[in-house]
Parts: C-alpha cells; sequence; structure tokens
C-alpha cells in the first residue's frame, strides 16, 4: 500500500511500499511509520502545542544513516525536518507528513581534558554533556535548562549563565562535521570551510546536518556559587534599578537572569504569597566559591526576600535549577526582543505587561547580555550584532488549548508593545512560530542577512532544509513554512 507523504512545496504525494521498504534496509537505526511500535513516542516534541504525525521517521544512529536519509528526503521530494533534543520552542523538529532525521540516539561524546576539547554528537542535551565534561571540571557554555538539546541550541547561538565569561555556546565551536543536502560529508573549521563554519555559528540548520560538533572547554566548577532571590513584585522598579547600577560593575564572571511573574502555588514559597507578582534575580558565578559569594551577596540583599535559594552546589545542579518550570508537554509560546537600555520607562512597562500575563506560569525574562558575548564581533560569526545590553524573553507558559489564543497574544502583544525601545534583532532560539518569516530573519541577522542567503545559495540552493529559522535561497519560490502551533509546518 501506498504512503502518503508531503512533498517539500506541501503538496501531497505517495511512496510506493517498496520504496519505503527498501530505504528502511539500508538504515541501522529504525523507520518508523504510524501504527509502528515506538512511533507515537518519537514525534512527540517538548511543546505540548505541537502535534504532527511524520509520514517517515528515520531513527538515525550514524552518519550512514544521515546521509542515506537525506538522501530519500531529496529524491524523493519530501519535506524534511531534523530532531535533536526536540526542545525547540517553535516545534521545527518534527513535520506533517514528510520525513523526520530524528537525530537523538547518536549520542557520543568525546572528551579530551588536556586539548580541552569535547567532540559531541548531535542527540546529546545539555545535561549528558554537563556530566561528562564536570568529570575533569570542564564545561562548554550552554543554556540554563539541562534538557535541551545541544544542536538546536548552539546551531542559534546559545545563551545561558557562562555567557559574559565565555561567550555563547556557537562562539566556543571549533569544528563540525556535517552531511549537506547533497548528501555529501564535510567537515568546518578555521582551516577548511571557514565560511561554512561562519555560517553554522547562529545560522541555525540552513546549510546542512551536523553530526558532530567540536567544542572549546573552559574550567568551571566543580562547585559554583549560584544566587536565586525572590522579591516582592510591589519593589521591581527599586530592584531592577538596583541590578542596573550592580551590573554597571560586574566582573564577566556574573551573568545575571532577572524574571518578572507570579509567584507559584508552592509549598515552598509563603502561602499568603502565592499567586502575587515577583521579581526574582538568578546568577552564577563562573570562579571561585569564596569570591562569588561575595560578588552575588548585593543581588541577594536587594530587598528582604520573599524566599532566597541561593547556595553552593554542584555546577551540574545549577544548570538544573529552572529545569522544573519547564515540564516536556507544556505549552509554550516564547518570543523575544533585543532593548537600548533598562530605563525608568522600560522597567514601568515590562511590569504591567507581566501582571497582565494571563497565565500564572509565565514570566518576562531579562537576560543581561555584554562581557565575552559582546567582544566577537557583528561580522565574525553568523549570530550577529550583540551590541544590545539587554535581551527580553517574553515567555507564554500555560497548561490548557483552550487558553492558547490568549497566551500567544499576549506574547505577541509585549513584543509590539515594546519595540519602541528596541534599536532591532531578536534571538532566534526564542522565535514563537517564526510567523514573520525572513522579516524576522533579516531583523535577527542584520548586515550578516546577504552572506547568509549566498551559504543557502552554495549548499541550499533547493532549500531541502527550511524547517528551521530559514535563510530563503535566492532561486527559492516556493511559499514559505512558519510553524504554526500544532499545525502542518
Amino acid at each position: 500500500m501506498d504512503l502518503q507523504v508531503t512533498t517539500s512545496g506541501g503538496a501531497a504525494s505517495a511512496l510506493e511500499e517498496s520504496v519505503v521498504r527498501a530505504f528502511g534496509a539500508r538504515l541501522r537505526g529504525e523507520l518508523l511509520q504510524a501504527g509502528d511500535e515506538g512511533y507515537e513516542e518519537a514525534r512527540k516534541v517538548w511543546n505540548g502545542m505541537i502535534d504532527r504525525r511524520p509520514a517517515l521517521i528515520a531513527c538515525a544512529s550514524s552518519v550512514a544513516d544521515v546521509i542515506n536519509s537525506v538522501n530519500f528526503a531529496r529524491e524523493n521530494d519530501l519535506l524534511v525536518a531534523v530532531r535533536g533534543g526536540g526542545h525547540n520552542v517553535a516545534g521545527t523538529g518534527t513535520v506533517d507528513g514528510g520525513l523526520l532525521i530524528d537525530l537523538s540516539r547518536m549520542k557520543g561524546i568525546k572528551i579530551d581534558p588536556e586539548r580541552r576539547t569535547a567532540h559531541v554528537e548531535p542527540g546529546v542535551t545539555i545535561g549528558e554533556l554537563d556530566k561528562k565534561t564536570q568529570a575533569f571540571s570542564l564545561a562548554v557554555p550552554l543554556g540554563v535548562v539541562s534538557e535541551t538539546g545541544i544542536a538546536g541550541l548552539t546551531l542559534g547561538g546559545g545563551l545561558g549563565w557562562l555567557r559574559r565569561k565565555h561567550g555563547l555556546s556557537s562562539d566556543n565551536l571549533l569544528s563540525v562535521d556535517l552531511v549537506t543536502p547533497d548528501g555529501k560529508f564535510v567537515s568546518a573549521s578555521e582551516e577548511v570551510n571557514q565560511d561554512l563554519l561562519w555560517g553554522i555559528k547562529g545560522g541555525g540548520g540552513n546549510f546542512g546536518i551536523v553530526t558532530c560538533f567540536e567544542y572549546g572547554l573552559h574550567a568551571v566548577g566543580p562547585e559554583v556559587m549560584f544566587a536565586f532571590v525572590f522579591y516582592p513584585g510591589e519593589q521591581a522598579r527599586e530592584i531592577l534599578r538596583s541590578v542596573n547600577e550592580y551590573m554597571a560593575q560586574a566582573p564577566d564572571e556574573v551573568s545575571p537572569l532577572a524574571f518578572l511573574g507570579r509567584v507559584p502555588h508552592d509549598e515552598t514559597f509563603p502561602e499568603e504569597r502565592q499567586g502575587e507578582p515577583f521579581i526574582a534575580v538568578a546568577a552564577m558565578f563562573a570562579g571561585e566559591v569564596e569570591e562569588g559569594e561575595k560578588v552575588l551577596r548585593p543581588l541577594r540583599e536587594l530587598a528582604v526576600p520573599i524566599v532566597d535559594f541561593s547556595a553552593t552546589m554542584p555546577y551540574v545542579e545549577a544548570q538544573k535549577v529552572l529545569d522544573e518550570d519547564y515540564p516536556a508537554g507544556g505549552r509554550y509560546y516564547w518570543k523575544s526582543q533585543n532593548v537600548n537600555d533598562l530605563g525608568d520607562e522600560t522597567i514601568a512597562y515590562l511590569i504591567e505587561h507581566a501582571e497582565a500575563a494571563p497565565s500564572d506560569h509565565s514570566t518576562i525574562d531579562i537576560w543581561y547580555q555584554g562581557g565575552a558575548m559582546a567582544r566577537v564581533g557583528a561580522s565574525e560569526s553568523a549570530f550577529g550584532d550583540r551590541s544590545a545590553p539587554i535581551l527580553l524573553g517574553i515567555e507564554a507558559n500555560w497548561d490548557e488549548p483552550r487558553d492558547d489564543e490568549a497566551n500567544v497574544e499576549w506574547a505577541r502583544g509585549v513584543v509590539a508593545s515594546m519595540r519602541r525601545f528596541s534599536s532591532g534583532g531578536a534571538y532566534l532560539n526564542f522565535p514563537g512560530f517564526m510567523e514573520e518569516g525572513q522579516r524576522l530573519m533579516r531583523d535577527s541577522y542584520g548586515e550578516n542577512y546577504g552572506r547568509l542567503v549566498e551559504l543557502k545559495d552554495e549548499y541550499d540552493p533547493d532549500n531541502l532544509f527550511r524547517l528551521n529559522q530559514n535563510i530563503r535561497p535566492t532561486a527559492d519560490g516556493s511559499v514559505e513554512h512558519p510553524v504554526t502551533g500544532g499545525g502542518a509546518a
């Protein structure tokens, strides 16, 4: 019986059963379709808004599987998605009717403590890599939720607790191996295919499927000082002003996040405060614990706290502090926006919008940038301009499908309102559903956009890899595929 599929252009088509069977026979990993044991679990991604059914799931276990899968997709004109950790908020790691190339079983990690390098396959998560590197008191600058896949995080830049000390995840890439859209296996480093490495550092999955990331490692841990303090929301203005003053003198070892939200209904918080507005400040000190206790103390004394979770802890545990706030299957819609400063008017708008959030789980996050990540020039990697001192992360987080529209509209409204404080640019790991298409790409990549189009023309002129933060090649006249919650890719 023929298998109904979706082509790269979005049209319905069919594959003969013999063609599908022959493809499966070439794979070392499994090939799954609806009805097979494991299919339902394999098609799931972290964001509960995303509910798609691939026609085929190629569970790659090797580079050869990736090459075979890419060739099969191209030869049969299939709409193709690539999944690493499946934690992408936009849901790009799955597809309706097309081929999903699932890399989540490719979990090889090789640490060289003398050279301070790590070779990592694309199915690895932050927590898995941290566990391996911390055996040598080393770390790769990664994100702030340990269940996130390293692949999508790095390809989109990668903001974490070490960003001001050691830069973005992508800044620490030394080389990559990847499979190009024409099925070739190539490497990119400062010695070979330099332009390709440049494009991968923030340019997303536009140019191929990375099968190995080589990172530089830094001395971190095994113990770190971590500050995490919740203050009453009525003091948010004063606290954010104080954090501004603190950051004017803060060393690069401190990369704070501030959060505006509502106190969780949880026994770890005073019952009388639950449901009320809060302002929280969190920061890891990327250095000696004793010095960290002194340097972070001012962030713990900004007012009388609701609760202070600050402590000395293993680095691997600090990397998990926020995990419980982002359970798999929750509903998520995140946008982002660079802002020029955090003045009184900006703060007033942020407080107003946070208090208006329809969900108690939603937050507005304030990422303090600068330091090492800002010392990388705008043209040195695809990620582009890093001059904005603040990135706003607008996180709509909720539970029930009936609340989808209200929460998405809230996040979009915050972005529209805060645009007056921005000179442009966004963090493409927090892209909503990328519904703005190429306008979002141009705005985010700035002057690097043209060079990225040239790379796309060279490596993927037919836009095989389009379900991502897509750079459309010059010759691609097809309809864009914005990601929409629960709908077709």
